[in-house]
């Protein structure tokens, strides 16, 4: 028996040997310390929580619309007035399974065969297998370092071709924490109105920046890339609730009832009583979300401080998200004992050996470079990882 073509295609995640390997070394009941966690350690507030128990208790644990619940779609719009002055109506809202639903649904409903979508890298990991899943080609543009990894208008003008569909934008960065600011926002939504391309702005990290930062969305610089953008954005980073599931994509109705058809189709709609504990996430008390922020930056402070002290480690500052993405080249051809360091995925495997640290190598992200850590975990995990890491680097020969 055969597999279909889309599905022999999907590549395996460079990250999936040392996740299970950290896993079954946990089981075994050796003490890893983790950093690969893409979610807070945060526990969801609990005036949410108390939203989806009222609901339940209240009976409603039914289907809904498959676009979302009115009110939801209504919570949408009303946040992203406030938060950017961008006017939605509620049938320009679709609520998904969480963030990484929602994109998987626009692929779908955006690409034909042969369409390409510009990636610039680093990149998160599954937007180059969702866009081969809707028969797409990822086309995978290197941001640098010393760019900021942000995309400049010379490189995007020199990727652009008939075939491009869209480019996908994340601002603040997963895995960089980049944040595109608005003269470089204003010059990518020139190319794109020139050529005529989508932009899909994944926004999920959009309250997480630092340092007096402010995130600008590319579709509140104007009617007419408004009109080209489709915000994907959700409620899991920003109030701690990976688990709810809870995602949307705003933008031109057309496509957005696209995917309300195809989500029809497939999941129906997201969980009812996690919707409804999602629109007292979105217009209930902020204070939680500016203690976790200031948390996150006392983290961020340490981790760059501390990854910076190491032979062979330079890390740059990152302004949002949650994750660092140190460069570890000057590690690449030294030895531990016999066992060379060749790139960050042997970087990461010697590292999770000998060190008992797990680290998600860059290349899983388009760059080897580079490794990812999140500070998406206590502090204490966080000095005493750093400890190992640190003894680890100091062995290399």
């Amino acid at each position: 028996m055969r597999l279909a073509k889309r599905a022999a295609a999907i590549s395996p995640s460079p990250t999936l040997a040392i996740t299970a390997k950290a896993k079954e070394m946990q089981k075994q009941g050796i003490d890893i310390i983790g950093f690969g966690a893409g979610e807070p350690d945060f526990d969801t507030p609990e005036h949410i929580k108390q939203s989806a128990i009222a609901a339940i208790e209240q009976g409603f644990t039914k289907y809904t619309p498959a676009a979302g619940i009115e009110e939801l779609r209504q919570a949408v719009c009303v946040y992203l007035k406030g938060s950017q002055g961008l006017i939605y109506k509620p049938s320009q809202v679709v609520i998904c399974s969480g963030a990484k639903h929602a994109l998987y649904n626009i692929f779908q409903v955006i690409l034909d065969p042969g369409d390409e979508v510009i990636v610039p890298a680093p990149y998160w990991v599954s937007y180059p297998e969702q866009i081969k899943l809707a028969e797409g080609n990822p086309v995978i543009v290197e941001t640098t370092e010393s760019e900021g990894f942000i995309l400049t208008p010379e490189k995007l003008r020199k990727t652009i071709t008939p075939k491009t569909r869209a480019l996908i934008l994340n601002s603040p960065s997963n895995p960089t924490g980049a944040i595109y600011n608005e003269e470089q926002l204003l010059e990518i939504a020139r190319l794109a109105l020139e050529y005529g391309f989508y932009i899909i702005s994944d926004e999920i990290y959009n309250e997480i920046i630092y340092d007096g930062r402010s995130f600008k969305s590319i579709a509140a610089l104007g009617e007419e890339i408004k009109q080209q953008t489709i915000i994907v954005n959700g409620v899991s980073k920003t109030y701690s609730m990976t688990g709810w599931r809870i995602g949307y994509a705003v933008g031109e109705e057309t496509i957005i009832k696209a995917i309300t058809d195809l989500q029809s189709h497939s999941t129906s709609n997201p969980t009812s009583f996690a919707q409804k504990a999602s629109v007292d996430a979105l217009l209930g008390d902020q204070a939680f979300v500016r203690i976790m922020v200031q948390e996150f930056k006392k983290r961020r402070d340490y981790m760059v401080e501390k990854l910076n002290g190491m032979p062979g480690i330079e890390c740059s500052c990152p302004p949002g998200a949650f994750y660092v993405f140190p460069n570890i080249s000057g590690l690449i051809g030294k030895k531990h004992n016999d066992q060379e360091i060749k790139g960050s995925l042997s970087f990461a495997e010697l590292l999770l050996q000998k060190a008992r640290v797990a680290v998600i190598p860059g290349i899983a992200f388009g760059n080897d470079n580079h490794i990812r850590l999140s500070y998406a975990t206590s502090f204490e995990k966080i000095k005493q990882g750093l400890e190992r890491i640190e003894r680890f680097v100091w062995e290399l020969k």
